[in-house]
């Protein structure tokens, strides 16, 4: 039996499997990764809600695991060296669990480096510029008059679509045949700019030739849509 008793956040969310992987998020684009990846990998897990619309986030037990305040985060009580892990930052996370499994990363160095890089990609940039589109288009900041901050960032994300678009060209998936975590990493930010912030036509989705079958692709496979809704948002 586990002892995640060093870790406060098991306090306040505590374990009834304490040999599976902890997973702390909340079904939104970055926390899904994590969920997904687990899916895919098929690693015994439970996961916990932690509800951001009710600033749970903040709170200091969660904290202590994820300074940032950011979901997700993980505790793997059979880390390396048996010992537990707690990881914060869901880019750092879908490493971990793809170098733990040998799974979704290419073994060929270069090609591993490859991936990262995508991976970092979308944290730098896809991720920030979407979500800004997601405030200024759907959320409190389409309240303000002056629309050049959206327009701002509406052309980014359109610049950034491009640049994905330009790696599909003759590719299946972003590191060619091979469904990776840089897959991972950008299918819920896609899904929820053209989804759920409705900036489908403002970004000129449906003008791509490859981003839009890359995301069907995606969203087909059957994990993705299984970890969309871990975990569970709690009934309102």
């Amino acid at each position: 039996m586990s002892d995640l008793s060093a870790f406060p956040i098991a306090g306040r969310w505590p374990a009834q499997y304490p040999d599976r992987l902890q997973l702390y998020s909340f079904p939104t684009p970055n926390g899904v990764k994590v969920s997904i990846a687990l899916e895919e990998l098929g690693l015994p897990y439970e996961p916990h809600a932690v509800n951001i619309g009710k600033n749970e986030s903040w709170t200091p037990e969660f904290l202590s695991l994820n300074p940032n305040g950011k979901i997700p985060a993980i505790i793997d009580p059979d880390g390396p060296g048996g010992k537990p892990l707690g990881l914060f930052e869901s880019g750092a996370i879908l490493l971990y669990l793809a170098e733990k499994t040998g799974k979704l990363i290419p073994a060929d160095p270069s090609l591993r480096y490859e991936t990262i890089q995508w991976v970092f990609f979308q944290m730098a940039a896809i991720g920030p510029m979407f979500g800004q589109v997601g405030f200024f288009h759907k959320f409190a900041g389409r309240e303000i008059e002056d629309k050049r901050p959206l327009q701002r960032y509406v052309d980014e994300s359109k610049r950034l679509l491009g640049v994905i678009e330009t790696r599909l060209s003759g590719r299946e998936w972003i590191m060619g045949d091979e469904y990776s975590i840089a897959d991972i990493s950008m299918l819920g930010w896609v899904r929820n700019l053209v989804g759920f912030y409705g900036a489908r036509e403002i970004v000129d989705f449906d003008g791509l030739k490859y981003v839009p079958g890359w995301l069907e692709r995606g969203l087909a496979r059957p994990a993705v849509q299984r970890g969309l809704d871990i975990p569970q948002r709690p009934a309102a």
